[in-house]
């Protein structure tokens, strides 16, 4: 299991890609949460296998449909153990 924080800038609020990130993550097995930042970028912590992380993170290179990526940085973090993927309404 590895732990990814990620940070995904560009045109990515406003295009469904907290609920498109929900899904990904949900069908790849990932677990975590995904927010929108107020700098206008979206945030997401990831765990799973390294398998599933690495078409998770192809995924958020594309993003939904209308989403336009400009960059993603990804850090390896310490694990949190996270249950399920949640789609969180603020920063915290």
């Amino acid at each position: 299991m590895k732990h990814f924080d990620i940070t995904v800038a560009g045109h990515v609020q406003g295009v469904f890609y907290r609920a498109s990130t929900k899904a990904v993550a949900d069908q790849l097995g990932v677990k975590g949460f995904v927010r929108n930042e107020p700098d206008g970028s979206v945030f997401i912590e990831a765990e799973g296998d390294a398998v599933s992380l690495s078409m998770f993170l192809d995924w958020c290179k594309e993003g939904p449909e209308h989403a336009e990526v400009i960059s993603v940085r990804s850090d390896e973090g310490e694990l949190k153990n996270y249950r399920n993927f949640e789609v969180l309404r603020k920063s915290r």
